[in-house]
């Protein structure tokens, strides 16, 4: 199974000056060509004994300081991130021939930030987030929907539910963005954006990340 992607090639001088604002370009054209869940991304974070591991979460927020989404911190990820903080995020917007790939580090918002986007959600959402322990083994789903109707009926729609104190918001700090637009070929362009001094020898060399500007680099496909 293999398709050939016809598209536009990408340019380093077509790129705005900083990452954040082009994935804000990019991710207006995936909302507009009407992809489902653009916000939707994996994040994949390791263990301490390097194991990996990966999920589909949606993205809630992302300006400058970077992207933000919002979880159990008892989960598997909120686990993984308190021993590693290094993860990576993949936006995967095969439908216009697109990904975005970016590493980093995750860190908790503050609480101020977390209960704001808390009382946002929908009443429902609210509750399901009490009413799982996520990641934990249950012993059936008639147990978890006991749970959530136990909850339903404490806090009815209306009723200020209470921001779960396990519960919260992460925003990871980017320290590579890269955009990738598939052609035909297999010619991809990838441009990456690093920050600091460094650039990387090869896979699995050590690079150093610092405060200065933005460079971009192409990759080869």
């Amino acid at each position: 199974m293999r398709k050939q992607y016809r598209s536009e090639i990408v340019t380093e001088d077509g790129l705005d000056a900083e990452p954040m604002d082009q994935f804000a370009r990019w991710f207006r054209q995936a909302a507009e060509a009407h992809l489902f869940e653009p916000n939707a991304m994996v994040v994949s974070t390791a263990d301490a004994d390097g194991r990996p591991s990966s999920r589909t979460v949606l993205l809630k927020g992302f300006d400058s300081r970077g992207f933000v989404f919002y979880t159990n911190y008892g989960s598997r990820k909120g686990r993984e991130i308190a021993g590693n903080p290094y993860v990576s995020l993949l936006f995967p917007w095969h439908p216009i021939a697109r990904q975005v790939i970016v590493t980093g580090t995750a860190a908790r918002v503050g609480r101020d930030e977390t209960a704001a986007y808390f009382r946002s959600r929908p009443h429902g959402s609210q509750l399901g987030a009490w009413a799982s322990r996520q990641s934990s083994v249950i012993d059936s789903r008639e147990e978890l929907d006991h749970r959530y109707a136990e909850l339903a009926a404490r806090y009815p729609e209306g009723e200020r539910v209470p921001v779960p104190t396990e519960w919260g918001g992460y925003r990871v700090t980017p320290e590579t963005v890269e955009f990738w637009q598939g052609h035909e070929n297999r010619l991809h362009d990838r441009l990456r954006y690093v920050r600091g001094a460094g650039g990387e020898a090869g896979e699995g060399s050590a690079r150093g990340v610092g405060d200065g500007p933005w460079r971009v680099e192409r990759l080869c496909p």
